[in-house]
């Protein structure tokens, strides 16, 4: 700032010197004249000419208009009777006088206008040629390294310096080194010092630019976040003229949409191919699931025969249970992995109906305790009847998710529960799945009901799965119209799973 203002003052002390020269050299040409003979007309017309120099060398209207008031009070001090004094014996010199200022004052403004329309001419020829060579390497670059590059190469050679350009990843964070040219035919990559003082001195930045000891950082700002920073040499930056900062903005909003483009493209590819991968993937699941089925239920029906014909004491009883108990395990396996396919492909409707809360909890907790009846349930439900828009199937599958989650981390003999109330405020039935286990570890709680998350927490008598029945009960809840969220206990024994389910029936569905 104190360099601009020197600059500015020098300026000034040039251009005030250069109009004391001329209007000095317009009056000894008017003594030179009136030793001759030539009549004032022709001094008059020297000092029009001191004044339209003096507006054509210098900058701004200032000096042509002062020069145009000291050349009328200079003619009448040498040069009109009597001499050196601005006392006026003849009245007609006061017309004169008026005419020439008023002839100079309109001379100088109209040089000052023509030579500012020309220097704006020349601004936007060089700004327009600049925009052009930079928008045009930049549709031959192949990646945002090589934007950084070219964007470096095409400023430095504008603005005459050593310009750098920094970029940010897909986070909006910036990355550990940053390109420079150093030279016209060179770039150098250099380390970031530090990376969290960048992030520090861009955070609630309202200039555009952050000014640092070795650059002045301007930064490229994409549709959703910060995509990089062109960075300025301090010394260059501190005297960059206001058609040079205009440009420069210019050139940074071409950037950044060369930038954004780049990055849109990046997003599409690895959307699809993400997309492309889940439609293999839930093509395979399927797949394996209906294949699965059959056997599983022959494994199962037989097994269970094999109970059935043997006693309790019998070790074959023994080996028939847990042959049950498997491929029971593996058949809700499939279902989950089923409904899970159905709900991605956006093939499992809903049946909405009004259904009793009651007869929904009643059949998943009998389904589970056929399956572990060494558990004791505990069930509140509300005394009144409440009736729930829902599709039965699927809410009970949720349930019975939950409590086969809550079974697989909770000891035999620890309090197992769900309770359901109505929300008169929210409008909603609230449904809660709790457990006295050893809960949910803080890191998995954030990524519980994320797909085949598990939790790497487990006591040792937990049972295996593989991440898929809360990422059903979520799905499945949040088709209904409701929200599912997990909670440890305030006293830290055991989880809880609450679900919430709309009352009543929105219009869209």
């Amino acid at each position: 700032m104190t360099t601009q203002l020197n600059k500015k003052a020098l300026n000034g002390l040039f251009y005030s010197l250069l109009m004391i020269v001329l209007l000095f050299m317009a009056s000894s040409i008017g003594f030179l004249f009136r030793m001759i003979g030539f009549p004032e007309t022709n001094i008059v017309i020297v000092y029009l000419l001191a004044v339209l120099l003096t507006a054509s060398r210098t900058k701004g209207y200032i000096y042509g208009i002062l020069a145009s008031v000291i050349a009328t009070f200079a003619f009448n001090y040498f040069f009109t009777e009597p001499y050196y004094t601005f006392a006026v014996s003849d009245p007609s010199y006061i017309v004169t006088f008026i005419i020439m200022t008023i002839t100079a004052l309109i001379t100088s403004t109209l040089t000052s206008h023509v030579k500012k329309s020309a220097v704006e001419a020349q601004e936007k020829e060089a700004e327009t040629k600049a925009l052009y060579m930079l928008t045009n390497h930049l549709t031959d670059a192949a990646e945002i390294h090589n934007i950084a590059g070219i964007a470096a190469s095409i400023i430095s050679t504008v603005m005459n310096c050593k310009a750098a350009c920094l970029c940010f990843d897909e986070n909006g964070l910036p990355e550990k080194t940053f390109v420079q040219q150093i030279s016209p035919e060179k770039q150098i990559r250099r380390n970031v010092a530090n990376t969290e003082d960048i992030k520090h001195q861009i955070e609630g930045l309202r200039t555009g630019y952050s000014i640092g000891t070795e650059f002045y950082d301007w930064l490229i700002y994409g549709r959703d976040n910060i995509l990089g920073i062109i960075r300025i040499p301090t010394d260059k930056a501190i005297i960059m003229t206001e058609a040079q900062t205009r440009l420069l903005r210019a050139m940074i909003e071409s950037i950044a949409l060369a930038m954004d483009r780049f990055r849109s493209a990046e997003q599409r590819i690895k959307y699809r191919e993400e997309t492309v991968q889940e439609r293999y993937r839930g093509n395979l699941l399927r797949a394996i699931s209906h294949d699965l089925r059959t056997p599983l239920s022959g494994i199962m029906g037989t097994s269970e025969m094999l109970m059935d014909m043997s006693k309790q004491n019998d070790p074959r009883y023994k080996l028939a249970e847990e042959i049950h108990n498997d491929a029971n395990w593996l058949h809700s396996l499939v279902e989950n992995i089923l409904s899970l396919t159905r709900l991605q492909e956006g093939r499992l409707t809903l049946n909405k109906q009004l259904e009793a809360v009651e007869e929904i909890v009643g059949g998943a907790v009998h389904h589970i305790i056929q399956r572990s009846p060494q558990h004791e349930i505990i069930i509140d439900i509300p005394d009144e009847l409440l009736l729930v828009p829902m599709d039965a199937k699927l809410i009970e599958q949720v349930l019975i998710n939950l409590l086969d989650n809550a079974i697989k981390h909770t000891p035999s003999g620890n309090e197992i529960s769900i309770f359901v109330i109505k929300d008169d405020k929210t409008h909603c039935a609230v449904f809660t799945v709790a457990d006295r286990g050893e809960g949910i570890a803080e890191t998995d709680l954030p990524n519980i009901f994320q797909m085949f998350y598990t939790s790497h927490t487990k006591h040792a008598d937990a049972q295996h799965g593989i991440g898929l029945g809360l990422a059903i009960c979520d799905a499945i809840v949040k088709a209904h119209g409701g929200n599912i969220e997990a909670h440890n206990h305030s006293d830290g024994q055991g989880a809880k799973f609450i679900f919430t389910l709309p009352m009543e029936v929105t219009e869209n569905e």
